[in-house]
């Protein structure tokens, strides 16, 4: 299905929106505080925050440039402020209060009158009427000034990047590491948010993209610092439906308590703090009104600093199991009752949300593993796992190494324990319904199944979770889709259908990402077509990984026609053989400059040749002259394409020599990629001139790789040769063919005259060439 990468708007749909328009608001905030901000009506919202160091400070920002929502739907990018104003109602908790020293300040960031860098402190007290907890501030952008009191030195409103509004606890010290006595909590609501004056409307993306079929995954670690109805706005403006994948993350929803060393880790009981849970019950309340259902996913990975020491994975040699984010997360035991029970206990308090939403319960384990560390250490050695192995488990030095009896005995019992786990959560999700709940389970093939560790399966992919283990199987290969390794992808298909056993109606596919936008181009692409690959498979059930990536990269899925178009092309070969008399002509399209000194410049518009044929000459009886009209007819002259046998090139050998599996050589192996495009080279040399070849004669088709013969091939559309197994790196691939050439007829009329035929004089049929897209 198409696509695009939009990278800005131009003349699509657009509307109108207020200034300082409450979706649009954001938060931001250092470890270990929590916020987050919500809307609670069309001109207000609500900050809610949890702290625990005394230098802690949440800013509540507004951008001038919307550099988080989808080109199609951001809001126009406007630095100039003069003479607007910003008004609203401020009510707050907790945090201090409008009066008080430290108390909310508006910092603004921008340029002076000169152009350049400045910052500019605005205290709202000194703008506000009311009390120090509620009042109605005024923000004349052009009669503002910095300072504690007034009168201060004036702000230039013509060129400000940002403006944020800090909220900190009682007892705040600037820049301080030192604990808050006790955890604290605190909210502001702003509410009757108004702009007014100059530039008090900007220009907001309004398109809404056609429903296409597919759906949105995002997460709480990606978007805790926006608000849920911008993100649900993107969403439904960018045509995705029926439910979206939410993984509520791995270091910003839960509640921290201070331990007797200091330290912060989560709160037993699986509490969540108070931003994520206003925050999630705005989301679900939202998409309940949007229709859209929401998979809560909770994984078994943890923020490290987060995590008590005896809940970790380990590898033999004790060390953590680490991601490779930074700073990095860590991955819970299954074997650690504590660690599991925190676990259910999360996924209960969401359950309970979702139902409070009136949404059905719809639960994701996202990829629970037993972590494997760049040096292939399996993290099977925690305290709690090593007494579930019986103490003394062997040492599996590396999973790419060859495993012994013992080793995977090993192996099969740490699948059964995960197997274990997850039943576990299960049950708890299902016991805390209050009606049916769906579980659905998430499984990340490149890891589980690299083919460097060809054993790791029976430990992170085990027989335990075979079908019915769960209502729904969710595959995502993104390693694999983005990395071109094919191959790999349609071998973990195989087996995990044969291992599992999840029929394909019980199973969905994750497409993506893109980590870096770098790569965007290139890994959409193969983004795009995963996803197409996944329906043609029969997989109804897709998502895209993951909105933010969506957002910045201006991916754009297009809705499908309302009708699928004909096929236009019938595989059917023109029914006569063709003569010597025949007549063909290669041609090119060249742009061709005189400069005033009568040299030229050429540019080669085409890079490859288009073929014409005339084979009216090879029509040697009455009999081939009417056949010739029917197949016209049932081409519909020109609309439809077939197969044609070009008498002088039809073969991967030369012209027309017998082909040989040396011939051409069409790609060199890296290890990953499988599919390889047949092609012709013309002319030797570093630039020859390369032909798709489209329409090769499959029965005629040989392989080489390395040098050697191989049938371990299979041959899809548009001559795309898809190996079995990728090729090791350096290995070239080569192929011998004959083929045809893709043809329709050149006009909507045949002008054929039997008096002349009769008298020898043969019709002219003119074909051209159709160019496919390999």
């Amino acid at each position: 299905m198409a696509f695009w990468l939009a990278r800005e708007r131009r003349a699509q749909e657009s509307t109108f929106m207020q200034r300082f328009d409450p979706r649009f608001w954001t938060v931001n905030f250092p470890r270990p505080a929590m916020a987050s901000v919500v809307t609670t009506g069309p001109d207000s919202l609500r900050v809610d925050v949890e702290l625990h160091n005394a230098g802690e400070l949440v800013g509540l920002i507004w951008d001038s440039v919307d550099t988080l929502d989808h080109p199609l739907l951001a809001y126009q990018a406007d630095r100039d402020y003069a003479h607007t104003t910003l008004s609203f109602r401020w009510r707050s908790e907790g945090v201090i209060a409008l009066d008080q020293p430290n108390g909310p300040t508006l910092t603004i960031e921008g340029r002076d009158a000169a152009g350049l860098p400045r910052t500019w402190y605005v205290r709202l007290w000194n703008y506000a009427q009311g009390t120090p907890t509620d009042a109605r501030i005024t923000l004349p952008f052009s009669r503002l000034e910095s300072g504690y009191g007034l009168p201060g030195e004036p702000i230039h409103p013509g060129d400000i990047d940002r403006m944020f509004i800090s909220l900190v606890a009682p007892g705040h010290v600037p820049g301080s590491t030192a604990p808050l006595p006790a955890m604290f909590g605190g909210s502001v609501e702003m509410t009757d948010i108004v702009a007014d004056g100059a530039r008090a409307m900007i220009e907001l993306g309004d398109v809404l993209v056609p429903p296409h079929g597919e759906r949105m995954a995002t997460a709480y670690d990606d978007a805790y610092n926006q608000t849920p109805a911008r993100l649900l706005r993107a969403v439904i403006g960018l045509g995705y439906r029926e439910d979206i994948v939410h993984y509520v993350g791995m270091s910003h929803f839960m509640r921290l308590a201070r331990q007797a060393g200091g330290e912060l880790h989560v709160e037993a009981g699986g509490q969540l703090c108070e931003p994520a849970v206003v925050w999630h019950r705005n989301l679900f309340e939202l998409a309940k009104v949007a229709e859209l259902e929401v998979i809560a996913s909770l994984s078994y990975e943890l923020f490290d600093a987060y995590c008590p020491e005896s809940w970790k994975q380990r590898t033999a040699s004790g060390a953590p199991a680490l991601t490779g984010w930074v700073p990095p997360s860590t991955l819970l035991s299954p074997a650690n009752p504590a660690a599991m029970e925190w676990l259910a206990d999360v996924a209960r308090v969401f359950v309970a949300l979702l139902e409070a939403a009136d949404l059905p319960v719809r639960f994701q384990i996202g990829e629970p593993w037993w972590w494997v560390t760049p040096t292939r250490q399996i993290c099977l050695y925690d305290d709690a796992a090593k007494a579930a192995f019986g103490g003394n488990p062997p040492i599996i030095a590396s999973v790419a190494a060859q495993m012994d009896a013992a080793a995977k005995a090993l192996l099969d019992a740490a699948g059964a324990l995960l197997a274990q786990s997850t039943a576990a959560l299960t049950a708890s999700v299902r016991d805390a319904a209050q009606g049916p709940a769906e579980i659905l389970l998430l499984a990340f093939t490149p890891t589980i199944l690299g083919s460097k560790t060809p054993e790791l399966y029976r430990a992170n992919l085990p027989a335990g979770w075979a079908w019915p283990a769960f209502d729904r199987l969710q595959l995502e290969d993104y390693d694999w889709l983005t990395g071109g390794a094919d191959a790999a992808r349609r071998a973990a298909y195989a087996f995990v259908d044969t291992w599992l056993g999840y029929p394909l109606a019980d199973q969905d596919y994750l497409a993506g990402f893109v980590l870096d936008p770098a790569d965007a181009e290139l890994f959409w692409t193969r983004i795009d077509k995963g996803i197409d690959e996944a329906a043609m498979r029969g997989v109804d059930r897709r998502y895209v990984w993951a909105l933010p990536q969506v957002n910045r990269d201006g991916y754009t899925r297009l809705a499908p026609p309302p009708e699928q178009a004909m096929d236009p092309f019938d595989d059917v070969p023109y029914p006569f053989a063709l003569g010597r008399s025949a007549s063909v002509a290669p041609e090119f399209s060249t742009s061709i400059a005189v400069t005033a000194s009568g040299h030229e410049r050429r540019n080669s518009l085409w890079s490859d040749a288009r073929l014409h044929f005339d084979v009216g000459p090879g029509i040697r009886s009455e009999a081939e002259l009417s056949e010739l009209i029917t197949f016209f007819r049932a081409r519909r002259g020109p609309a439809r394409g077939f197969r044609l046998t070009d008498p002088f090139d039809n073969s991967s050998n030369a012209m027309n020599g017998n082909p040989t599996m040396l011939d051409q050589l069409i790609g060199i192996g890296n290890g990953e990629r499988a599919d390889f495009q047949l092609v012709k080279s013309y002319g030797g040399g570093a630039e020859p001139q390369v032909r798709a070849i489209t329409r090769p004669r499959p029965e005629t088709l040989v392989v080489s790789v390395g040098g050697a013969a191989t049938t371990a091939w299979t041959l899809g559309e548009k001559g795309m040769l898809r190996l079995l197994s990728a090729p090791p790196p350096g290995a070239e691939v080569r192929v011998g063919y004959r083929f045809d050439v893709p043809v329709r007829f050149a006009e909507d009329r045949l002008d054929i005259s039997a008096v002349n035929f009769a008298a020898g004089e043969a019709p002219s049929v003119p074909l051209i060439e159709i160019r496919e897209t390999a």
